[in-house]
C-alpha cells in the first residue's frame, strides 16, 4: 500500500522515502525561477531572500507530478492533501483519480491542514499500513483525524497577511503602525485563513491561543505542535509553556517547509492540534 501527501507536510522526500511515504515537492516562486521545496531551497535560504526584499509565491504539487505519481502502480494507495480551499490540491487530485481505471484503490484524504497535523497524519497512515490495517480503516481514521485538527498563526506582520490577501492595504498599514500582533486561525469548515484577534505582543498572541485551545478542549488524547520559520527562540519558549499548560498532550516542534514560510513570514509561529 502506497501513502502519498507532499512537502507541505513538514517532510523531505528523502524523509519520507524511510517512512514508507511518496512525498511530492510543493514550488516556490521567486522572481521567474520555481524553486522546489528542500530540494532546491531550504527554510533559512527562503527566510534569508525574503527578509533581503524579494516576493515570493507558491504553487501546489503539479498536476503532471500528481499524474505520475497516481498512474505509476494501481496498488491500493492512499493520498493526503493539504487542506481543500487552502490549495487546490484535493480536487487535482480527485480529478486524476476519476480518469484511472483503478480509481477504486485511490483513496483521496482532504486533510483540512497542512504543515504538522498533515505530517502527523501521513506516519500516523505509515504506522497503519505497516501493522497490515486495510486501506478503508486506514482512510477511516485519517478523516476523522482530519475532522479534529485546529491551526493558529503568528505571521510576521501585518505585511505578509496582505500579500496573502487576508487583510486590505489600508488595515496592514494601521496594524503596522499600531505594533500590533495579529492571529490567524483556520475557519470552521476549515477551507480558508481568518484574523482571529489582535494583541499587543507575541507573549499575548500565544496566550490568547492557549485559552482557545483551552475553550476547544483539547487535551491528552491530542498532539499539540508547534512550527517556526527560522526563529526557533520563541517557538521553544512557547512549547515549553504549552507543555505546562497541557501537559497530558503529545507535543512536537517542526520548522516550517519553505512554501509555508511564504504565507507566514520569516519568524512566524504556528500551533496547531490534531487527534492522536
Amino acid at each position: 500500500m502506497r501513502i502519498v501527501t507532499n512537502t507541505a507536510a513538514l517532510l523531505t522526500p528523502e524523509e519520507g522515502k524511510k517512512a514508507g511515504i511518496e512525498v511530492i515537492p510543493v514550488s516556490v516562486s521567486l522572481g521567474n525561477r520555481s524553486l522546489r521545496d528542500y530540494l532546491d531551497i531550504s527554510p533559512s535560504e527562503l527566510a534569508e531572500r525574503l527578509r533581503s526584499g524579494e516576493v515570493a509565491g507558491t504553487s501546489q504539487p503539479a498536476l503532471s507530478d500528481v499524474l505520475e505519481i497516481l498512474e505509476g502502480s494501481d496498488e491500493e494507495t492512499i493520498m493526503l492533501t493539504v487542506a481543500d480551499g487552502l490549495s487546490g490540491e484535493y480536487l487535482t487530485a480527485l480529478g486524476v483519480r476519476k480518469g484511472l481505471s483503478y480509481r477504486d484503490r485511490i483513496h483521496i484524504v482532504n486533510s483540512r491542514s497542512l504543515a504538522a497535523p498533515l505530517r502527523y497524519m501521513a506516519m500516523k497512515a505509515a504506522q497503519l499500513r505497516d501493522k497490515g490495517i486495510s486501506a478503508e480503516e486506514i482512510t477511516s481514521q485519517l478523516e476523522l483525524m482530519a475532522h479534529s485538527t485546529i491551526s493558529f498563526v503568528i505571521p510576521a506582520d501585518f505585511e505578509y497577511l496582505n500579500r496573502s490577501g487576508r487583510i486590505s492595504q489600508l488595515t496592514a498599514k494601521i496594524g503596522g503602525a499600531l505594533k500590533v500582533v495579529p492571529v490567524l486561525t483556520q475557519t470552521q469548515d476549515r477551507r480558508r485563513v481568518t484574523l482571529m484577534t489582535v494583541k499587543r505582543s507575541r507573549k499575548l498572541a500565544a496566550e490568547a491561543i492557549l485559552s482557545r485551545l483551552k475553550e476547544l478542549g483539547v487535551g491528552e488524547k491530542y498532539m499539540i505542535s508547534v512550527g517556526y520559520a527560522d526563529v526557533r527562540d520563541f517557538a521553544v519558549q512557547l512549547l515549553e509553556h504549552i507543555r505546562g499548560v497541557f501537559p497530558s498532550a503529545g507535543h512536537e516542534i517542526y520548522q516550517l517547509a519553505p512554501s509555508l514560510i511564504t504565507h507566514g513570514g520569516p519568524g512566524c509561529v504556528v500551533v496547531q492540534t490534531v487527534l492522536k
